[in-house]
């Protein structure tokens, strides 16, 4: 079993926006302002085929271009969306005041376009904006944004600075819960401008039931607050138990605590459904948000209480600062934002969508001078409302969601011209009905999971026999995250000193046969789907070491002596042998006893048997796992137990590397466009900041690979940058601690019979998808 999480929040959604907002491979141009948006169709409200489409058997202007999308949850807000399909169907309305090219990198030309050669191809790339950024003597950065003086919403209404402003004040009110976090960014006056503010369900919360203190509510509202939570927890932990029976690990008649045990929590058997809610939230810190945000099997906690919107006020608790000084209007199209200190992922902050304020706000309330900003502070209910509609200057009109369907009309003033498709449809499917919706001239684009299964029955589509053909065509882009094999230093090491020339000896016995064997299995389970990789960083970062690069090297290739491990001419037979070999080498630099190559003792504090956890569902269903169980058997060999802990509840994993009692597992890390190493690397032992938020599961504590990140994080010179974090790496692979497993693809199916496939963005990457110049796309 598995926790059920919402997908992905804003950090994605700003990568999507980057791009769909406005990069381009060809010229842009503007549309004169009408007073009036275009009227909604017929056609646009039905999606359905005309008559004259259906006698010549082929698209019409009428003819909606269809996306098989997986379900959506109806949050289009580019302020409150959780899942990357609603972040898709925003983004489709939506202008972001950033873009970035292929490889991810910002734009700073927005305006006149901005060349960039990619894959031996010049594009050129346009936007909203120029950004200049400065770095002044005294440690402050001003970010000088320049804004085109021609842009209009969908609706003809002018897009300024103001609607900018708007968009960033929301992101950082006191009281916003979205998944965006600007606020987190080094922006002066912003800690001021946040603190003194609590919502009123945080106060809730933290007074208890029994409060009789009604200085910032009365009885009535805690009375109302405490029935809702009771009633929620029922039906929250409810939702839970009938997820897992559904699934098959439970019976209904099942007792409170082996129901909960398949989620991960401990409680007794004649435990209440408020009890459990209670220990669930308890493991969080009393942070509800982040508690069904990612517990949640059904359930939002917008569900949970009938009236939260009243609860996501804010209560003033300290001294009101009216506004954040480092947001400064210079006139309708000029903003400077000013930073306290250099942040290189602070760019990728800034990358907003540029919210109509008319729309999601109140404009009656907007006044710089007077620091009213479309809102009033600590009340964004006039912001939620408009979730489930969203509005913008992107290259489409949202029309309505109905029956698993999300209908769009063409945004005629969009500033690159109107699209060329008038209509556009995104569509509820299965993964089976993705790839049949193609073959059946149903759905024209979509995205099935890849794997050699997929590839096969495209491939039996086409009369070519491959994944591209007459009847598909298929985009194969590297997946934003990699996997991996974790090996925590604590628990494996010599007389627990985990930075020990002997433990890492210890752990790179263990990583040397583990890298040996990872070609076998990523082929055997994804084929041509996936590629083995050398260094703990996903592809598709710019930070990447590529082959060519000076210092590359195969992962855990060379043996305690620092002598290559392989020759070119060995069988792989022969480079499992040489693993061994070069592990026993290892084995006997740390402390253990070497004999007849055998491992017959282990030192003080490190032992002969260690256990690997790997989320295969009980059934070895894992990318990994060929290379665990191989491992495993080699082991044997030269006396050494490599435990296999195949779990059919993955949350059994998560709960161990929590608790720091894992000891090797596998899994995989998702990325960002930013390849910013602090929140899984830093160990925060050599200073006073705070350690990483996943270093807990590797136990890396390392003086010079913190200066270092800390190095990277202070500079935006990306050259500078790419070469620090090389040197990170070589840290991070010395440690033992990870070793990097493989890089995945994913896909995009497009119909090569109704989807003209010239129009269709080329040189896809993982940073730069077909959605970016969607304006572009004509159908056959």
């Amino acid at each position: 079993m598995k926790k059920m999480t919402k997908v992905l929040a804003l950090g994605l959604s700003a990568a999507m926006v980057l791009g769909m907002a406005a990069c381009s491979s060809s010229s842009s141009s503007s549309a004169a302002p009408e007073t009036t948006a275009p009227t909604e169709t017929e056609a646009a409200e039905t999606g359905e085929a005309t008559e004259t489409e259906s006698e010549a058997g082929g698209a019409t202007e009428d003819t909606p271009l269809v996306v098989g999308y997986s379900n959506f949850n109806e949050k289009f807000s580019p302020f409150f969306s959780e899942t990357a399909y609603d972040q898709d169907v925003y983004a489709m309305t939506q202008l972001g005041l950033l873009n970035s090219d292929r490889q991810g990198a910002i734009i700073y030309k927005g305006i006149e376009g901005e060349t960039i050669a990619y894959n031996g191809t010049d594009y050129t790339y346009y936007g909203p904006a120029d950004l200049e950024v400065t770095e002044n003597e005294d440690g402050t950065v001003f970010y000088d944004f320049t804004l085109r003086e021609d842009l209009v919403f969908s609706d003809g209404e002018p897009l300024t600075v103001d609607d900018i402003i708007f968009s960033m004040y929301v992101l950082s009110d006191p009281t916003y819960d979205g998944s965006s976090s600007l606020f987190s960014s080094p922006i002066q006056g912003m800690t001021e401008y946040r603190s003194g503010m609590q919502t009123l369900l945080s106060l809730l919360l933290a007074a208890g039931k029994d409060n009789t203190d009604f200085t910032n509510w009365d009885e009535a509202t805690q009375t109302k607050f405490w029935e809702d939570y009771e009633a929620g927890a029922v039906t929250f932990v409810n939702e839970i138990k009938d997820y897992l029976v559904a699934l098959g690990y439970n019976k209904e008649e099942d007792t409170w605590d082996v129901v909960m045990a398949n989620w991960g929590y401990e409680v007794p058997a004649d435990a209440t459904e408020l009890d459990i809610f209670n220990t669930m939230l308890e493991a969080y810190g009393g942070d509800l948000n982040s508690m069904i945000s990612t517990e949640t099997a059904g359930s939002a906690i917008t569900d949970l209480f009938s009236e939260y919107e009243s609860y996501t006020k804010g209560i003033a608790t300290g001294e009101d600062v009216p506004n954040i000084s480092g947001i400064q209007k210079i006139d309708d199209y000029h903003l400077r934002i000013v930073a306290t200190e250099v942040d290189a992922t602070m760019i990728y902050q800034l990358a907003v969508s540029i919210a109509p304020m008319h729309y999601y706000g109140d404009a009656s309330l907007y006044d710089y001078d007077n620091n009213s900003f479309g809102f009033t502070k600590g009340d964004l209910s006039i912001v939620r409302s408009k979730t489930t509609q969203p509005m913008g200057a992107g290259p489409y009109k949202f029309v309505k969601y109905e029956d698993g369907v999300v209908s769009f009309e063409a945004n005629d003033l969009y500033f690159k011209g109107a699209p060329k498709t008038k209509y556009v449809q995104f569509r509820e499917s299965n993964d089976d009905d993705k790839l049949n919706g193609i073959a059946n001239k149903m759905i024209d684009i979509t995205d099935p999971s890849w794997s050699k299964d997929t590839a096969k029955a495209v491939a039996q589509q086409n009369s070519n026999g491959e994944i591209s053909g007459d009847v598909i065509t298929t985009s194969l882009v590297d997946n934003l995250g990699y996997g991996y094999i974790g090996i925590n230093a604590e628990n494996v090491s010599v007389g627990g000193e985990s930075g020990s020339d002997a433990s890492k000896n210890l752990r790179k016995a263990f990583a040397t046969v583990f890298s040996v064997y990872r070609d076998a299995a990523i082929n055997t389970y994804y084929g041509d789907a996936a590629s083995v990789i050398q260094y703990p960083i996903s592809n598709t970062s710019w930070a990447a070491p590529q082959p060519t690069d000076e210092g590359y090297q195969i992962a855990f290739s060379t043996d305690v002596e620092g002598n290559p491990i392989y020759t070119s001419d060995m069988s792989e037979e022969d480079k499992y042998a040489a693993a061994l070999e070069a592990a026993l080498g290892f084995f006997e630099a740390a402390g253990f006893t070497v004999e007849d190559g055998k491992v017959t003792a282990a030192p003080e504090g490190a032992k002969l048997d260690y256990t690997f956890m790997i989320p295969g569902d009980g059934t070895g269903n894992h990318p990994a796992f060929n290379i665990i169980a191989d491992a495993s058997e080699a082991f044997a060999t030269i006396g050494v137990t490599l435990t296999i802990q195949d779990l059919t509840n993955s949350s059994d994993l998560w709960d161990a590397l929590s608790a720091g009692t894992g000891e090797m597992w596998a899994a995989a890390w998702g990325a960002s466009q930013d390849p910013d190493m602090y929140q899984i690397y830093f160990s925060g032992k050599f200073s006073d900041a705070k350690e990483g938020g996943s270093n807990y599961m590797y136990k890396i504590a390392d003086e010079e690979l913190d200066t270092l990140i800390m190095a990277a994080r202070k500079s935006t010179d990306q050259n500078y940058r790419k070469a620090v974090y090389k040197e990170c790496l070589d840290i991070i692979i010395d440690w033992a601690c990870e070793v990097p497993t493989y890089q995945r693809q994913n896909a995009i199916t497009f119909s090569t019979e109704r989807v003209n496939l010239d129009t269709v963005t080329p040189d896809i990457t993982t940073f730069y998808g077909w959605l970016n110049e969607i304006e572009n796309i004509e159908l056959n």
